[in-house]
């Protein structure tokens, strides 16, 4: 059974959200996510600067079965990405909800994020 974070929000397409102190979001792949790609070898991450509409594809995981397409969850501009992942594009399989974030997004819509699932929801789709 996957891992489903109460405090996050959740995308069809198997993205995750997490809102931050200051306004942002956080963006990564979930549990489930990762656990159906497998082991990750690349990630290709947007630059910090572009600016995405919801459901743009923004970033690439590859894994060693094969190659994904990463989603905005939100359109936004992008203020920062995991350069750790760089060097290890692992850290997506082993901390899908912490140091395996992908890039953060600043909402071009307060309150965007309240449009996606919520934990429950999401779960339900796994099933």
């Amino acid at each position: 059974m996957s891992t489903v974070p109460e405090n996050l929000r959740y995308t069809e397409s198997h993205e995750w959200v997490g809102k931050q102190d200051d306004g942002t979001v956080r963006v990564g792949i979930t549990d489930h996510a990762q656990a159906a790609l497998g082991d990750l070898v690349y990630v290709e991450l947007p630059a910090v600067g572009d600016e995405f509409d919801q459901g743009d594809a923004c970033a690439v995981v590859e894994s060693v079965k094969a190659a994904s397409d990463i989603y905005a969850p939100l359109a936004g501009e992008v203020v920062a990405v995991n350069e750790e992942l760089d060097a290890d594009p692992a850290l997506v399989n082993n901390d899908a909800y912490g140091g395996g974030w992908l890039f953060a997004i600043a909402p071009a819509e307060a309150g965007a994020d309240e449009d996606l699932l919520d934990a429950e929801t999401y779960a339900q789709q796994l099933d």
